[in-house]
């Protein structure tokens, strides 16, 4: 749940990206930092773990405006993909307002992608979150692999796959290049501050 300030009027906004090891959470995060400097309030983060890393900063949204009086502040947090942390990667969820799901579109990742799916469903069970109720963004990243003549999953595929069940918005995209990274970035948090506006009815 967000964190609301009521002293400074401020409502903390933490978005998630969180994806199996290597489909681009981090580059989705450094394309961001790097892209709109002048809206990020704090220093990018990196705690590294061995061979991985989670990464986190202050992110002032697109021209949000306030909710009922309150300003708007995101936090956007990466998790590391491998599977041995997943204790970190449920610690990163903890609180959560909203998630990019990063499946990495290469055809030999489809299982990875549909494990590290189930797993996001099972750590935000162990918060009773559930995985239809919070807002969600699919993100189909490294479609210009194809260009190079690496195999990539269709996205009929990837839909079926990820998204036949929970039905969310999605985007193929380039975190590389910046290919919907931002279209990704700006629905999750319109998502989000819709139903955190809910909350605060």
């Amino acid at each position: 749940m967000s964190f609301i300030n009521l002293k400074e009027k401020v409502v903390q906004v933490k978005i998630v990206y969180y994806g199996p090891g290597r489909c681009g959470k981090t580059t989705n995060l450094e394309y961001i930092n790097k892209t709109y400097r002048k809206q990020i309030v704090s220093e990018m983060v990196s705690l590294k773990t061995h061979g991985d890393r989670t990464l986190f900063f202050d992110f002032l949204p697109f021209d949000m405006g306030k909710i009922k009086g309150y300003d708007i502040k995101i936090q956007l947090y990466t998790v590391p993909g491998q599977v041995k942390y997943n204790a970190t990667r449920k610690l990163v969820l903890r609180g959560v307002d909203g998630i990019v799901f990063v499946a990495d579109a290469m055809e030999k990742q489809r299982e990875k992608n549909i494990r590290s799916l189930n797993q996001l469903h099972e750590n935000l069970q162990s918060y009773k979150e559930s995985i239809f109720n919070i807002p969600l963004v699919m993100q189909y990243n490294k479609v210009d692999l194809k260009e190079h003549g690496i195999p990539i999953l269709p996205t009929e595929v990837l839909q079926k796959d990820l998204n036949s069940r929970l039905k969310v918005p999605y985007f193929e995209a380039s975190a590389i290049t910046g290919y919907n990274v931002a279209e990704t970035l700006k629905k999750i948090i319109s998502s989000t501050v819709v139903s955190i506006q809910k909350k605060l009815l």
